[in-house]
């Protein structure tokens, strides 16, 4: 059963999410919060898998509660919620910690989609919406901390590439010849020598790095052997 935390300043909100959740056999509410300040509070608490997170809260926002709730061990997934594609704080929260976000009229199919595969340790990563957010707020924000990249293999270095493209485990397969298998484990790989927590994240570094821009792949960055 995926415990899951409603996190939003709206009660409407958070009982339509409720009723559609109700539904999932898999799926629990086990708690809400009108506020950041609450969902921190909550996930103390209750200890969720999921937390729906919205962005835009009173008090203490969405970005700060994600900060928070995934700084502390085994911590929740966090999926950030959104009214707007290219809302300005889904970026820093994919930063603090976010495994991905949804739009809030995205189809109810795709919200327990998103809960599922964030719960399993995926990321929900939609190259429709999340690469033209990453790309437009990466350029505005260098990263200041240069992450060595030296110790990727040259296929590693391709498949972060890739990932960053915003392609899937199985177009990232076709895109190289190999199997599925072999990619998600080049994907565990890779974000075990960049440190990151998931998919968004190495995507985040890619862009702030500045080993992808909106015309695609540069040339930066070492391969390794």
């Amino acid at each position: 059963m995926i415990r899951v935390v409603l996190a939003d300043d709206q009660p409407l909100v958070r009982t339509g999410l409720r009723m559609i959740l109700a539904a999932e056999p898999d799926i629990e509410v086990i708690g809400e919060a009108e506020d950041g300040a609450a969902a921190i509070a909550r996930c103390a608490e209750l200890t969720p898998d999921v937390v729906l997170m919205d962005v835009r809260m009173p008090g203490v926002d969405g970005i700060q509660a994600t900060r928070t709730v995934t700084a502390v061990p085994d911590p929740p997934r966090v999926l950030v919620l959104t009214t707007f594609d290219l809302d300005e704080f889904v970026y820093d929260a994919l930063r603090a910690g976010a495994s991905g976000f949804l739009l809030k009229d995205a189809p109810e199919e795709r919200l327990t989609a998103a809960i599922r595969v964030v719960a399993d340790g995926g990321s929900m990563f939609a190259p429709s919406v999340t690469r033209r957010l990453i790309e437009e707020f990466a350029r505005q924000e260098p990263r200041r901390e240069q992450r060595d990249l030296r110790g990727l293999t040259a296929r590693e270095h391709e498949v972060l590439l890739l990932v960053a493209r915003g392609l899937s485990n199985a177009e990232i397969a076709g895109t190289l010849y190999v199997t599925e298998n072999t990619v998600k484990t080049h994907v565990a790989r890779l974000l075990m020598k960049l440190q990151v927590r998931d998919r968004v994240q190495a995507v985040v570094l890619a862009y702030e790095l500045g080993l992808v821009r909106s015309s695609g792949p540069t040339a930066r960055g070492g391969s390794g052997p």
